[in-house]
């Protein structure tokens, strides 16, 4: 069950009084927000630490220097992995025509970077002010040309997916076949071969090891060792986990984690 958050772009009349406004928190390790959603869109960008969006369709991981979408009324409960800082974009839903009515994880660029700062310095922005409409229309023109990345880790529907999905993600470095894990489960390795791909749009194999990917990357950034982490998330060798993370992030883990400094 989730909350609707208070708003802050509408007043209580329900009539809009702004168009965007920021946020600045800063949060500890293993600090969660409950389960809520916005009636306004939704910018989460993380100059400092990773945090881990969940909602019911999947669960987004965002690094230093990304950013994650969330659509106006999309339930989300956030973690945190290491020292957080947030800042936190609200856009009056319909503003950014440019992304999607679904989450994503972006790349923010440093001109980004630096209107997302300055706009959080206001309480809010409107468009019916000069100065404001213009930080506001260089805000659109660069989400019209951001690039999504792949940390996104899909949730089955299916009750023994779902299970299976959350054993895996709770522990990421059990090795049991799938056909031992699905037994587990109530159903045959087929059928969960089929469940993976139909609900999750890929492979078992591909989201276990995406699973492992959004695991390690959590325990980076709590401060683990990339060692430590390549183990606690199944990977026999560290060498193997690099690679692992290189091809699916085009960089080491040390160098990727490391984006904010």
């Amino acid at each position: 069950m989730s909350q609707t958050c208070h708003t802050f772009l509408f007043g209580q009349d329900g009539r809009r009084i702004a168009e965007l406004a920021g946020g600045s928190w800063d949060f500890r390790h293993g600090h969660v927000i409950r389960r809520h959603s916005h009636v306004e869109d939704q910018l989460l960008f993380a100059s400092e630490g990773v945090m881990t969006v969940e909602t019911d369709e999947g669960i987004w991981v965002v690094p230093p220097m990304r950013a994650v979408w969330v659509p106006a009324e999309t339930a989300h409960r956030v973690l945190m992995s290491g020292r957080v800082s947030m800042r936190t974009l609200y856009l009056s839903p319909g503003l950014c025509r440019s992304l999607p009515r679904r989450c994503l994880v972006i790349n923010i660029c440093p001109l980004l970077r630096e209107l997302i700062l300055h706009a959080c310095k206001f309480a809010r922005l409107q468009t019916r002010i000069a100065a404001e409409r213009h930080v506001i229309g260089l805000i659109l023109d660069q989400l019209k040309l951001v690039e999504s990345i792949p940390i996104q880790l899909p949730q089955p529907r299916d009750a023994r997916a779902r299970k299976l999905a959350d054993m895996l993600r709770l522990n990421p470095s059990e090795q049991r076949p799938l056909e031992a894990l699905s037994a587990e489960c109530g159903a045959s390795k087929r059928t969960m071969q089929r469940l993976f791909a139909e609900e999750s749009g890929m492979s078992f194999s591909r989201w276990r090891q995406r699973a492992r990917l959004v695991h390690a990357m959590q325990s980076l950034a709590a401060g683990q060792s990339v060692t430590n982490a390549a183990l606690e998330a199944g990977y026999s060798t560290t060498s193997a986990f690099i690679s692992m993370f290189r091809n699916q992030l085009g960089t080491t883990p040390t160098r990727y984690l490391a984006a904010d400094r």
